[in-house]
């Protein structure tokens, strides 16, 4: 049998980390866009006296351990065979979403074919992400689509999201090397900035959910918070008289929009250029 899905990049704009009692209520509350690119999953999967998954990215054999404890979470202790083949739209480490992305579009086919609901692949998605630190809000967010707002932590009935209306083309830059989530999230000094300033500009996006809003608020976190190198903040800033631009949480890149031309033209000079849009959708099964 065989399934494919996709599910779109996400990239955070600033975010305040929740810890809750559980899995299920842990993940962040704060803000995000959902991109066109993403990752893409085709799965074969047929009954086996074991558990196996094999997993490629782009082509290659891969341990993919996000994607791997997503689908065991999925199918528990049943004995499956499943090969996955996964395609990133995006490079992984620069806070697009990526991990979340390609575990969701793994899970989402996988559950297409054995029988199981968007929800289940959901909560597995969430589980592994946040088990294994590489995000906390990502999988919900990517599922969910459009320009969206973490009003409260989680997956459903705890965690609430909400829509802000927009359409627009997306400008992403990768600028420098990878940066390391979940060593930056066990950082005390790091993670008390980035709960302070989450909170705060969750609280001033939630009185005035306008796009401009969501750019300058995201600013804020991007300079306050010091996650930003200079080479991003002078990205950033360039990106600014042709737009607004920002950094994405947590990578060494920027997203904005704008003039597109001239923000592709003078973001090329700091790293490799994306243009997308926004996927309005979310994760989902392709026919």
């Amino acid at each position: 049998m065989k399934a494919t899905a996709f599910a779109p990049g996400h990239i955070s704009c600033f975010f305040e980390p929740v810890y809750g009692p559980d899995m299920s209520r842990t993940g962040s509350r704060g803000a995000g866009i959902n991109a066109s690119l993403g990752a893409l999953s085709e799965v074969f999967a047929e009954n086996s006296n074991m558990q196996e998954f094999e997993i490629f990215v782009n082509n290659r054999r891969s341990n993919a351990p996000v994607t791997r404890l997503a689908l065991k979470y999925l199918v528990g202790n049943n004995s499956i065979k499943a090969v996955v083949r996964t395609k990133f739209e995006l490079p992984l480490g620069q806070g697009f979403g990526m991990s979340a992305a390609g575990a969701l579009s793994a899970t989402y086919a996988l559950a297409k074919i054995i029988g199981f609901s968007t929800n289940d692949a959901m909560k597995a998605s969430h589980f592994a992400e946040v088990q294994l630190k590489t995000g906390l809000g990502d999988a919900m967010a990517s599922c969910f689509g459009g320009i969206e707002l973490r009003k409260s932590a989680g997956l459903p009935p705890w965690g609430l999201i909400e829509h802000i209306p927009g359409k627009f083309d997306l400008v992403l830059c990768v600028v420098g090397k990878k940066l390391d989530t979940k060593k930056i999230l066990e950082d005390p000094t790091k993670a008390t900035k980035i709960l302070d300033y989450g909170k705060y500009c969750t609280k001033k996006l939630l009185e005035n959910p306008s796009l401009e809003n969501l750019f300058s608020l995201s600013q804020i976190f991007t300079r306050k918070t010091g996650l930003a190198n200079k080479r991003v903040l002078e990205a950033i800033d360039v990106a600014n008289k042709y737009g607004l631009a920002s950094m994405c949480m947590l990578g060494n890149s920027v997203f904005a929009m704008g003039k597109t031309n001239e923000l592709c033209k003078v973001l090329s000079s700091f790293g490799k250029v994306y243009v997308c849009s926004i996927d309005e959708y979310g994760a989902r099964v392709l026919e």
